[in-house]
């Protein structure tokens, strides 16, 4: 079991590695595309530590995610969201919820 921790860890700083070299697939690209995003990830993240009697505060877990204050990732990398992009946001999503 210690082994399948370990290769589950390792693959997902493989996919956290993957997402920072891939900037330029923005959240909401995620969230269309996969209904998920890297703030998804983040509250995973701090919901299973809560599950294991740990805490993670959510700036923390996306720190982890983003690999930088999530403030200064919005500033640096987050651009404005297009209405075609809105558009299909709320497509992917109508009738969830």
């Amino acid at each position: 079991m210690d082994k399948e921790i370990e290769i589950k860890a390792k693959a997902f700083d493989r996919l956290i590695n993957h997402l920072d070299n891939r900037k330029d697939v923005q959240n909401i690209d995620l969230m269309i595309l996969a209904n998920f995003c890297r703030n998804c990830l983040a509250n995973w993240m701090t919901e299973e530590a809560k599950n294991l009697s740990v805490e993670l505060p959510k700036d923390k877990a996306r720190e982890y995610i983003y690999k930088m204050p999530y403030t200064q990732w919005k500033d640096k990398y987050q651009k404005e969201v297009s209405d075609k992009k809105l558009s299909a946001f709320k497509q992917a999503f109508k009738n969830k919820g």
